[in-house]
């Protein structure tokens, strides 16, 4: 068994500056000032309809991201309606086959300390978790039968495609101290990597939420 930690890692490649300037064209158009874009308008005019709360403008921009998380993370990530979503499939995937190491893959959870009883607890779980579903597999069990008995811990990937103004919405509710340990977890990390990316996007949330971590 492979114990590993959460992350998140971007499929479309994002150009900050490009994605800025397809908002203020977009935007412009309410407003018909199209000829006040200049060189470097774009950041002050996106900061400007996120600071009124124009957010539509953010709709015209997307970008798809793949979160490296457990099942059970997995399935608040998928209640975000106003996204596309593809996922590793336990249906389809056997574990017992070479391609994945004939091992299960777990993400570690970020509330209990390596060597702590409850850590230990959980770790053990898991273990008899793999030993049944291998079992099962070799007593003839099809892999979409087997996984009844993998455990939420298990590993999975999920693509996501929202536009930006989506995604706000997810890290304003996944990045609060409100939400579940291991959903911050992942959450927070995009939050790092996107505001690194397009910060005049995201500023208000980063500043916001960063402080708590």
């Amino acid at each position: 068994m492979k114990i590993i930690k959460p992350d998140v890692q971007f499929i479309t490649p994002i150009d900050g500056a490009t994605i800025l300037k397809r908002l203020e064209q977009c935007g412009r158009v309410c407003y018909k000032s199209e000829d006040k874009i200049t060189e470097g308008s774009a950041e002050k005019f996106v900061a400007g309809i996120i600071k009124r709360g124009h957010e539509a403008v953010l709709e015209h921009c997307s970008f798809t991201v793949k979160f490296i998380c457990d099942r059970g993370v997995s399935h608040e990530i998928v209640r975000h309606r106003m996204a596309s979503y593809c996922q590793e499939s336990t249906r389809y995937c056997n574990y017992g086959k070479g391609k994945f190491g004939e091992e299960i893959t777990v993400i570690e959870p970020c509330f209990w300390p390596e060597g702590s009883d409850l850590y230990w607890a959980w770790k053990n779980a898991c273990l008899i978790s793999e030993q049944c579903y291998f079992s099962l597999l070799k007593s003839g069990a099809t892999p979409q039968e087997a996984r009844s008995v993998l455990p939420n811990s298990l590993k999975t990937e999920v693509v996501m495609t929202a536009n930006i103004r989506e995604w706000r919405h997810f890290l304003k509710l996944r990045c609060s101290p409100a939400a579940h340990p291991q959903m911050r977890e992942v959450a927070l990390i995009l939050l790092d990597k996107v505001h690194a990316l397009i910060p005049v996007c995201f500023d208000d949330i980063w500043s916001e939420y960063h402080a708590d971590v």
